[in-house]
């Protein structure tokens, strides 16, 4: 059974979505929110596997839920709906970490595949975003070789690390970072030197810049291995 969560402002779409999933007898809607409050809030007392965003206006600030609930979850299955058919619109989502998204013109049949493929940890994406994930891949290769920085190395982080190098990469000083992890000031400054270290940088300014290089939860080279194009 694949649980699933609604997040949607407008609550006749909530609705019609809800009433057109709820006769598939492998789905289960666990919830129907309406703000990316209510969504972090809810996952915090519920058992989901899948939320499906919605991202047609006035949805604005759908992106950054996607990346929310991703540092939240790195194992929640995450389905953008509404969006236009334009490449540069659905690339963002995809490396936010998107499982994947369904399209202003598509219908519920649509919408019901890219749930059960997202499931089956099956990314069905166009060939042309296929093509401009490789792109995008190939250029961050290059510009980390530029600066003799090995992708892989932010493997060697722990969950926390990652979470303080996000902020270190946002401009947050140690103190900030404490208050926003509810950490004491020294164990930050030991997670920074552990993070310099690991990644083979000198500076925090060093730090945050290999992570805006690669600003994604999940890396775009774990999303170009399937296209629904195979």
């Amino acid at each position: 059974m694949i649980r699933i969560l609604i997040a949607e402002r407008i609550r006749l779409t909530r609705d019609l979505i809800g009433s057109a999933l709820e006769g598939e007898p492998d789905l289960a809607i666990v919830g129907m929110v309406s703000t990316p409050e209510q969504v972090l809030d809810t996952l915090g007392a519920i058992d989901c596997d899948l939320i499906l965003v919605g991202a047609a206006p006035p949805n604005t600030d759908a992106l950054g839920l996607v990346q929310s609930i991703r540092r939240l979850n790195e194992n929640l299955h995450i389905i953008v709906m509404g969006l236009p058919e334009i490449p540069a619109v659905i690339l963002p989502y995809i490396e936010a970490g998107a499982s994947g998204f369904v399209l202003r013109t598509d219908s519920v049949p649509e919408l019901l595949q890219a749930i059960r493929s997202a499931a089956e940890d099956k990314a069905l994406i166009t060939p042309e975003i296929a093509a401009l994930l490789m792109d995008k891949v190939a250029r961050l290769s290059e510009k980390l070789a530029e600066l003799s920085l090995d992708a892989l190395d932010v493997e060697e982080l722990t969950d926390r690390e990652r979470e303080v190098l996000d902020l270190v990469a946002a401009g947050r000083t140690n103190q900030e970072i404490a208050d926003a992890l509810v950490i004491e000031i020294g164990t930050v400054k030991n997670h920074v030197h552990n993070i310099l270290t690991k990644l083979k940088v000198h500076s925090r300014r060093d730090a945050g810049a290999y992570r805006s290089l690669l600003n994604q939860p999940h890396d775009a080279r774990n999303k170009k291995k399937q296209n629904g194009a195979d």
